[in-house]
This record gives structure tokens, C-alpha cells and sequence, in this order.
């Protein structure tokens, strides 16, 4: 990363007209929806998947296929989208987001299939178990063993040993932690590349994360307190690395791509994570996008276009 991010891009006057029209249709559909909070987390989840939250529905691919896995609690399934034209140069770990509470491997085909078609890399989301029925250490646990499989089975039956890794909100929290695992546990660095998407990397709360109030913009301060405490139901502390990453030791990681909107609660994460990335001797790009909220990616804009053709652009460049 060389140096800091033009001041220009966090000025009112840099977000785009279609960007602030977006946002007010985003805060007025949230903001008919019941709370979030007001009905246990599977009501959430089944609403979620018939399109009924705040993000558009996605469509299934129809290329798309399950496998499961062995994991530390029972079957894993990873959900894998193969590249439409020629072998796979490699596989792209995805890890969904959704607060670990929230979010599921098949709720995101239309993005997975065109990293596929552009990158070359065959996408693989895992199905990790969710809070607050499995609190951490259950998510972590199940991502790690997705690595760990690629590793052994998985070069065989994908005939590579091309790793890059990724994950949108809580998705690039638990990307992150996967990485350091692997390092420290298992003194492994194979992956080549990190997409990092509106990171949540510090479970106590980042300035962006304490100070951005009740907005029903995707995500506000309450929505991140309440997602930590169902994340840490059974006990943790943020300061813990593996909690938040932001804490660690950043030594040896590949190369990421930090992307985030200046309207996104989580905004200081990546800044923070991006800086730290940095520091620890590894390659990082950071793109900031004004007015973006959080995860604006979800939403059909020129800027979710921009910032999905410079992730493409990155891991292919990473994949070669």
C-alpha cells in the first residue's frame, strides 16, 4: 500500500448522485422491515432467503454443485461454481458474510459465478455453522477445516494447489482468521491472494463501528454489538487474535485487496486492517468508495461495478 487514500474520496461532495439515491432506498425498505431483532435469528435467516431482507434476492446457479466435507462437529458442505469455459487455474475460498449470524453459501451465485468466469478460479463457499445456535469457536473451526481440506482432498479433486481466500463483512473477519490459523497453527501460508470486503476485524469496535449510530444503512451500531454478542455467546475476548485480527501479528500473509464505502460502519476496520497489512511486510490495496454503504457490492450501481471489476482484476492478476 503506498501511502494514504486521497482525503478527497471521504468528502460529501465526492458521492456520487446514484449513491445517495441508493442509500435513501435502502434506509426507507430496512426501515419497513421488522427488527431484526425482534424474532430469533432463523426467522431472519428464512426471510433472508426468499428475498425478503434488505439485500436484492439472488438467483441459483444452475452450475453449482455440493460437496461435503468432513468438519470438527459433523459434515461441512462446501458450495463450488466452476469457471464455464476451460480448467480452473485455481480455487477461491469464499466465506459468506452475514454477522456469523446470518448469511448463507448460496446466496451469492450470481457474484461467485462471475469471479469464476473472469478469474479462472473455481469458487468454493462454505456452509460454516452460525451463531447463536453455534457460537465461536464453531465458525472459525468449520472455515479452517475448509482450508485444511483444500490442502489434502481438495488438490485432487479440484487438480490445484492455487489458493485465494475471501469473504464479505464477517466473511472477511473469518478469511483473516483463516489465514492466521493456518500460519500458526499448522505453519502453512498457501494462499496466494485475500479479498476483503467491508471487513469486521475488531470485535470491540472501531471508532466507524462505536460512532455510526441507529441508521438502518445495512448495518449500524446496534446491528454490530448484537452480532458480536451472539458470536461470543459463550465467552471470548476481543482482544483475542483469533477474535479480532486486527490484534495479530500480520507477518506472512498474502498480498489482499481492502474494499469499503465511506458510509459503512465498518469503515475504520478496513482503513485499520489495510495500514496494519502494510506495516507487517505483506502487500495491500486499498479501494475506498464514497457514500458506499456497507457491502454496497449487493446493490446494481456504477460503483458496485467498479469495485467487482477491480476484485476480478486482483485475484486474476494474483491467479497468474
Amino acid at each position: 500500500m503506498t501511502g494514504l487514500p486521497d482525503p478527497a474520496l471521504f468528502r460529501p461532495d465526492a458521492i456520487p448522485e446514484e449513491t445517495r439515491r441508493l442509500n435513501a432506498e435502502i434506509t426507507a425498505k430496512i426501515e419497513a422491515l421488522p427488527d431484526v431483532w425482534s424474532v430469533p435469528a432463523h426467522v431472519v435467516r428464512d426471510r433472508r432467503a426468499r428475498g425478503l431482507g434488505p439485500f436484492p434476492p439472488a438467483p441459483k446457479s444452475a452450475r453449482a454443485e455440493a460437496l461435503d466435507i468432513d468438519g470438527p462437529r459433523g459434515p461441512i458442505t462446501l458450495r463450488t461454481i466452476a469457471p464455464a469455459e476451460g480448467p480452473a487455474r485455481g480455487v477461491y475460498l469464499h466465506i459468506h458474510g452475514g454477522g456469523w449470524t446470518l448469511g448463507a453459501a448460496d446466496q451469492q451465485d450470481p457474484r461467485l459465478e462471475r469471479i469464476a468466469d473472469t478469474t479462472g478460479l473455481t469458487a468454493v463457499s462454505v456452509e460454516y455453522r452460525l451463531a447463536p445456535e453455534h457460537p465461536y469457536p464453531a465458525g472459525p473451526d468449520d472455515c479452517e477445516a475448509a482450508a485444511l481440506w483444500l490442502l489434502g482432498p481438495g488438490r485432487t479433486r479440484f487438480e490445484t494447489g492455487r489458493l485465494a481466500i475471501g469473504g464479505e463483512s464477517a466473511g472477511a473477519h473469518l478469511a483473516v482468521v483463516t489465514l492466521l490459523r493456518l500460519r500458526d497453527r499448522h505453519g502453512l501460508t498457501p494462499f496466494h491472494a485475500a479479498n476483503l470486503v467491508a471487513g469486521c476485524f475488531d470485535l470491540a469496535l472501531t471508532p466507524s463501528a462505536r460512532r455510526f449510530g441507529l441508521e438502518k444503512l445495512v448495518l449500524s451500531t446496534r446491528d454490530i454489538t448484537m452480532f458480536v454478542r451472539h458470536f461470543l455467546l459463550r465467552g471470548g475476548d476481543p482482544a483475542d487474535p483469533d477474535i479480532s485480527p486486527l490484534q495479530a501479528d500480520l507477518a506472512g500473509l498474502p498480498p489482499a485487496l481492502f474494499s469499503v464505502g465511506t458510509r459503512d460502519a465498518l469503515l475504520d476496520d478496513s482503513l485499520f486492517m489495510a495500514a496494519r497489512w502494510s506495516a507487517a511486510g505483506n502487500a495491500a490495496e486499498l479501494a475506498v468508495f464514497p457514500g458506499g454503504c456497507h457491502v454496497f457490492q449487493a446493490f446494481p450501481s456504477a460503483q458496485t461495478e467498479a469495485s467487482l471489476a477491480r476484485m476480478d482484476r486482483f485475484l486474476a492478476e494474483c491467479s497468474r
